[in-house]
């Protein structure tokens, strides 16, 4: 099984993770508030963080970072709103990304290519 935390304030967003990942033996954690993202990650041992671009006020680049920061970081995935942000994404330290609106195939590959998990 793996346990991935879902970084989103947006019902819809955290709606579009799950029908994506929710088949299988996939648990999913939500999680609303940024500024705790990375306490969190280590608080629900998750494999993985999905992250949302626009997340409250704190913003999904930072949060990303503050996850690579860690002493014993994961995955992140962040959802970007437009191609033009990929660039920042990779700057932030993203292991990977999809843009709104994504597919369920392009995030559960992207979730493949960062964890093996599906």
């Amino acid at each position: 099984m793996s346990r991935f935390l879902v970084v989103a304030d947006e019902s819809w967003v955290r709606n579009e993770v799950h029908a994506a990942l929710s088949i299988g033996a996939n648990e999913l954690i939500d999680h609303d508030d940024p500024a705790t993202a990375a306490d969190a990650v280590g608080d629900e041992s998750v494999d993985a963080a999905i992250v949302d671009l626009q997340v409250a006020s704190m913003g999904g680049m930072a949060v990303t970072r503050a996850i690579r920061d860690r002493e014993d970081p994961v995955p992140v995935i962040i959802l970007l709103d437009r191609e033009a942000d990929t660039f920042l994404a990779g700057r932030s330290g993203a292991s990977a990304w999809v843009t709104k609106p994504f597919t369920a195939s392009a995030l559960r590959a992207a979730v493949a290519d960062v964890t093996g998990a599906t």
